[in-house]
């Protein structure tokens, strides 16, 4: 009996036979060659783990057995990433990177320097984007998924969000609290990074995030030299985490 080295997404993970959908059967049955007998790694991206029995080896329609089912030793993330629309692939870019860390959500703003058409929805980047979420859950092997939100307007989102806010400037601070460090002094506060579009936010928006009123606002530096936007967000990230 082998466990394949990859988890398997199972939105509903819970004691007895249930069966994989279409995608996971197939990465479990013909990409891993699992057989009946075999042991697989479920998650459900809402902090539960399983290790689940092959009672089918079905590459469309996979059934598997739960004996138990395992609660994430660590709760919901309170790090989020909130991002400026960005032009081509740059948005999935930034998602297939900083999904694979321990991050809530990530928001795609609409701001006003977006490069990226006003009238459109970005329908087809945010489903890219949640499917890039979804396998960084499972290479990653983290116990939340990363969620993708918007787009939505800059302004509706500060009047909509309760939390802190880290604003990155060229004149913030060198070194904040990591997010372990926060948690460690008892927060529970959600903490967003805001990431503007290639060119920044625009001043006006700056002066709205600095007047934010629901929330402790800190402004942090990246470093000496200027950064793209997607890899601005990658390096917060990495400053907090």
């Amino acid at each position: 009996m082998k466990t394949p080295d990859s988890r398997f997404y199972c939105p509903l993970i819970a004691v007895g036979d249930t069966e994989l959908d279409e995608t996971e059967s197939n990465h479990a049955i013909r990409v891993c060659r699992a057989v009946a007998g075999d042991v697989l790694q479920l998650c459900d991206g809402k902090g539960h783990y399983a290790d689940a029995s092959v009672v089918k080896a079905d590459s469309r329609a996979c059934t598997v057995h739960i004996d138990s089912v395992e609660d994430a030793p660590m709760p919901r993330p309170l790090l989020n990433l909130a991002i400026g629309c960005l032009k081509d692939d740059a948005l999935e870019e930034v998602v297939f990177h900083a999904a694979q860390t321990e991050l809530d959500s990530i928001t795609f703003l609409r701001t006003d320097y977006s490069q990226e058409p006003k009238n459109s929805d970005l329908h087809k980047t945010v489903r890219r984007s949640e499917l890039k979420s979804l396998v960084s859950l499972k290479q990653s092997k983290k116990p939340w998924l990363t969620r993708i939100e918007g787009p939505v307007e800059f302004d509706r989102w500060l009047e909509a969000y309760n939390g802190d806010i880290i604003l990155c400037d060229i004149d913030g601070d060198d070194s904040l609290p990591t997010i372990s460090s926060r948690v460690a002094t008892g927060s529970t506060k959600p903490v967003t990074i805001l990431i503007g579009p290639e060119g920044g936010f625009s001043p006006r928006e700056i002066e709205l995030a600095k007047k934010f009123t629901a929330g402790k606002v800190e402004l942090m530096k990246l470093g000496n030299t200027r950064l793209r936007a997607r890899t601005a967000a990658i390096v917060a990230l990495g400053k907090l985490l």
